[in-house]
């Protein structure tokens, strides 16, 4: 079942995801290092990096702690 995003939503979601990757990346981690970290699965990480999920509030913050930043520093994204 796929949702349908307006192309405001999927840039959005594209845009936090491109963010995510790149902390991800300076802080070292693999999509498996950091799903170990948060307790998210592999495959869920890799798909909010490609914008295809709209992640909530309590994984953001799962992240948020893996990554050592704050969940706004996640949603710093020069819209």
């Amino acid at each position: 079942m796929e949702t349908s995003y307006t192309v405001d939503d999927k840039e959005l979601l594209q845009k936090i995801g491109e963010k995510i990757r790149r902390l991800r990346l300076e802080a070292g981690f693999s999509q498996e290092k950091l799903s170990f970290e948060c307790n998210l699965d592999r495959t869920y990480i890799g798909s909010v990096e490609r914008g295809e999920r709209n992640i909530a509030v309590i994984n953001l913050n799962k992240l948020a702690k893996s990554l050592n930043v704050s969940i706004s520093t996640l949603l710093e994204i020069g819209i």
